[in-house]
């Protein structure tokens, strides 16, 4: 039986709690469906990576929708801005951009999905017409079986319990390592890009007067050859948005042979344990750090230099490339959001949007605003475009010749010239 079209509310299981999963509990939860969301995080919040998200129009969208904290979630970037080594700006370009962090869009989340209350926001009313909703952590989703009307979901509870739950519909947004993908396309493989992207936060108010006069309200970048460095504000403690209680976000690629020794040093950490894609704030080895410092006084133009130095615990998220060719299954009794579809390379600064559109898109297919064909339609676009963008975007960063890089190596700043620049 298709799940489409069936009387309301329907029972939802979604695999995955962080961001892709809490969209579609909430934008299912405020149509009227009732939704169980499987984490497999043994703790009940998940822990907070300090990372940054550019705020796309699709998360903003979400946002408008669906919130009902209604606080600011965004600092406004007024400009994307390119350095040369020397740290001069050789190109501006006025482009507003909104900037947020990872935790405080999802302790939102969390606040209008299952009313967590936390200092990020005040808890909002449920309404009458919500769905139920249940958020169980320690839960890991193992395996399914297609009932024909419906799901039958597997999965362990932290203390090792083998147990089962019935659903109509079953969403995978288990990220791109997804369990769900894994059982529904064994051959689609989440594969290495041979680079990574080092991480890191500082205050704002720990910064210089130099490295503020190009990262405040702007989004910054610089390019070289193999090297691709970029910083923005987002927001702080808690959701700060005030100035000086703000963050500098910095994200540098660096490229990393599979395999190669350094690889294998930088993954991992003190106690001496392996990590596969990711490794957390506070692990990385001094050694490795103090090596990755050094590195950056001499590639780095002083500002992103300077981040480098202050920030005290750095981490690390292997670039990948994954991607499904459908997203529905068991004649749409089983689904894929977000990045257990389609995991994009940062550069495009579009999986967090992306997640937002699904969870859309899919509630209004729900609705019956748009059709099952539609849905399809729009979210496999979506997944194809921009994760073969990111898949170029990359290449030509870390492996190619990024224009703005020999622009910066023969120009001088934009004080001493017209502005204008390749794009």
């Amino acid at each position: 039986m298709n799940v489409i079209g069936k009387s309301k509310p329907l029972n939802v299981v979604i695999a995955g709690g962080s961001l892709g999963g809490l969209f579609c509990g909430i934008a299912l939860k405020q149509i009227g469906h009732n939704t169980t969301i499987l984490e497999r995080n043994p703790t009940p919040l998940l822990h907070n990576q300090g990372a940054g998200i550019v705020a796309g129009g699709d998360l903003l969208a979400f946002f408008e929708k669906y919130d009902r904290c209604q606080r600011p979630i965004a600092v406004r970037s007024r400009a994307r801005m390119y350095l040369n080594k020397e740290g001069r700006v050789i190109h501006r370009d006025d482009r507003p951009q909104h900037m947020t962090s990872w935790d405080l869009v999802y302790y939102v989340l969390r606040a209008n999905y299952d009313e967590v209350k936390s200092d990020y926001c005040d808890v909002p009313a449920s309404q009458p017409d919500d769905g139920t909703t249940q958020h169980l952590h320690g839960h890991k989703v193992t395996g399914f079986k297609d009932l024909g009307d419906g799901v039958e979901v597997q999965f362990t509870t932290k203390d090792g319990t083998t147990s089962n739950m019935r659903a109509d519909l079953l969403i995978g947004a288990d990220g791109p390592s997804s369990t769900v993908r894994k059982i529904l396309e064994p051959s689609v493989q989440r594969t290495l890009a041979g680079y990574v992207a080092l991480r890191g936060t500082v205050p704002e108010d720990l910064a210089s007067d130099a490295a503020r006069g190009v990262f405040q309200e702007r989004f910054t970048f610089f390019h070289d050859e193999g090297i691709q460095i970029l910083a923005y504000l987002i927001p702080g403690i808690n959701g700060a948005l005030e100035p000086e209680k703000r963050l500098v976000n910095w994200v540098w690629y660096i490229n990393f042979p599979e395999h190669s020794l350094e690889f294998e040093e930088l993954m991992t950490d003190k106690e001496g344990a392996r990590h596969s894609i990711t490794l957390p704030p506070g692990k990385m080895q001094e050694k490795v750090w103090a090596q990755l410092k050094d590195r950056a006084k001499e590639q780095l133009p002083p500002q992103f230099a300077e981040l480098v130095q202050k920030t005290e615990k750095p981490f690390v998220q292997v670039i990948t490339d994954v991607i499904c060719q459908k997203n529905e299954f068991c004649d749409g009794r089983v689904i894929l959001v977000g990045d257990a579809l389609a995991g994009f390379r940062p550069h495009t600064a579009a999986s967090t949007s992306q997640a937002a559109f699904d969870a859309m898109t899919l509630a209004d297919m729900l609705e019956g605003e748009i059709s099952r064909e539609q849905w399809r339609e729009e979210t496999m676009h979506y997944a194809r475009k921009i994760q073969q963008s990111g898949v170029q975007m990359g290449n030509r960063s870390q492996f190619g010749h990024h224009p703005l890089a020999e622009y910066a190596k023969d120009r001088g700043s934009v004080d001493d010239r017209a502005r204008g620049a390749p794009s």
